[in-house]
């Protein structure tokens, strides 16, 4: 059973920590994120994005294709709330809103915005994958997220999401198949998925499968995968 330990921060949301009894929370994929708020502390550089457009311009593409209209969103992997604050601006009247990290400066930092109809829970969902059924979501979101998850691990996250929605499970994650622009960029920590494999994998999932990686110049991709039926 995890330990929830309530931690209040000002702002109208609330922030929760539960991590499975004995965990010690120290997974690989996580360091990276650890290390940028080290550095330089709970803001936009420790997300790991380029820029705030570049974040932006992938929330669109997530929120153009399954709407969350009147919707419970679950966000896994949600750093300081910058998705939540998407979803305000673009004026998108979800139901609920409900943010996972395992990093607790970036969700007291996230719960000290006050956002909302939004609360913040910090915990490792990738160690402890039932926090995602607990928040009784229509959709989960990943953004950015998997990039430094090696792709076995990436398919449990996500399997475990879609799994834990109602609705389905709408994520992102770099593209092997980006215009020539991008070039051998360094990624750092973060690594390319093969593309074709996702969308294969994905029909696995669902028949009712959307993909798009028709902005950045390819340098990203989406996917929403939808239970079938819904």
């Amino acid at each position: 059973m995890p330990v929830i330990v309530a931690n209040r921060a000002r702002g109208s949301g609330r922030a929760y920590t539960a991590y499975p009894m004995g965990h010690p929370n120290d997974a690989d994929y996580l360091e990276p994120y650890r290390e940028a708020v080290r550095r330089f502390g709970a803001g936009f550089e420790a997300t790991l994005w380029g820029t705030e457009q570049t974040q932006q311009a992938r929330f669109d593409v997530m929120i153009d294709l399954a709407g969350f209209e009147s919707c419970v969103v679950l966000d896994a992997g949600c750093g300081r709330g910058d998705f939540a604050a998407r979803l305000h601006e673009r004026r998108v009247s979800y139901a609920r809103y409900v943010g996972v990290d395992a990093l607790e400066a970036m969700v007291q930092a996230a719960t000290a915005r006050g956002l909302k109809q939004c609360e913040f829970i910090c915990a490792d969902f990738v160690a402890e994958p039932a926090v995602l059924a607990r928040a009784g979501a229509d959709y989960a979101c990943i953004s950015g997220a998997l990039n430094t998850m090696e792709p076995e691990m990436a398919r449990r996250v996500v399997k475990a999401a879609f799994e834990a929605a109602a609705q389905g499970v709408v994520f992102n994650f770099l593209s092997d198949r980006p215009h020539a622009k991008w070039g051998e960029q360094n990624l750092g920590s973060a690594h390319r998925f093969d593309t074709l494999d996702w969308i294969d994998w994905s029909l696995g999932l669902s028949s009712r499968v959307s993909f798009t990686q028709d902005y950045l110049d390819g340098h990203d991709a989406t996917i929403l995968i939808r239970h079938d039926g819904e």
